[in-house]
């Protein structure tokens, strides 16, 4: 069965002080599990509220290892909506004029704002995949953090173009219920405890075609995550489409634009 992994992040291990090293490990990981392809976001250390300079330089981080591993690595270029006129031009920069193939926004502006919606318009012009974290925090959400139910605002306004919910907003039950009734919306599994009934509400709720598979390593460990998919009491065919082929149909428009063999 094929794996592609759609989130994952340079491992902050002591003593690997090159992004080569950390991508290296990150991926002997990988192969452990038999994950063909990893999505790649951010550089380090991470910044939740990033100057143009601090992301520019973070997908610099990106770009030098996916010159090595062409064959293993996909690049998500990091962007701060707050710093609109720079973020966009980072697009230009690392996806119309460079090898990235999807965007990546975080933590540092709620996503239902006309700024987020110029960089995912933007980013589909280009065909790129549109990534947003979302959670839903028992205490207090960051500053800018985005919700399940936000994104679902944004991606009404995208006119059908697919969108990524990062984490499915953490506290799971909430965020699919948020994202089921917007069609353009797909689920990421990554990042929450490898709990029993997951997976399994998000195909009942939202069918096997609208979720993607990601670990949110080196945050979480590639194997806790596998098992919300290897685990789950759903068809073998719905695991097939969670575990690759959703990603690489999202994926397939860019990476054949830009000659990237899948």
């Amino acid at each position: 069965m094929r794996i592609w992994d759609l989130h994952t992040h340079f491992p902050t291990s002591n003593g690997l002080a090159s992004a080569e090293q950390r991508a290296e490990k990150l991926l002997r990981c990988a192969d452990r599990m038999g994950i063909e392809r990893l999505c790649l976001y951010m550089g380090f250390p991470w910044s939740q509220d990033p100057s143009p300079e601090k992301f520019r330089a973070d997908n610099d981080q990106v770009m030098s290892v996916l010159k090595k591993w062409p064959d293993r690595l996909l690049g998500f270029v990091y962007v701060n909506p707050k710093h609109v006129d720079p973020s966009l031009a980072e697009l230009e920069r690392c996806i119309a004029n460079g090898p990235m193939v999807g965007i990546k926004l975080w933590v540092a502006q709620h996503c239902n704002t006309p700024e987020v919606k110029r960089i995912a318009k933007r980013g589909h012009e280009l065909k790129a995949v549109v990534f947003q974290h979302t959670w839903i925090k028992a205490g207090e959400n960051y500053a800018g953090e985005s919700t399940p139910m936000e994104l679902a605002e944004l991606a009404q306004g995208l006119g059908g173009k697919p969108i990524i919910c990062g984490h499915t907003g953490g506290d799971w039950e909430k965020g699919i219920r948020a994202i089921a009734p917007v069609p353009n919306v797909f689920a990421d599994l990554a990042g929450s405890d490898p709990v029993a009934g997951y997976t399994e509400m998000a195909v009942r709720e939202l069918g096997a075609q609208r979720i993607i598979y990601g670990s949110d390593a080196s945050g979480r460990s590639f194997s806790s995550q596998l098992a919300k998919v290897h685990g789950a009491d759903i068809p073998e065919a719905a695991k097939r489409l969670i575990f690759a082929e959703n990603l690489i149909g999202l994926l397939g428009p860019i990476m054949r634009e830009k000659g990237i063999k899948f």
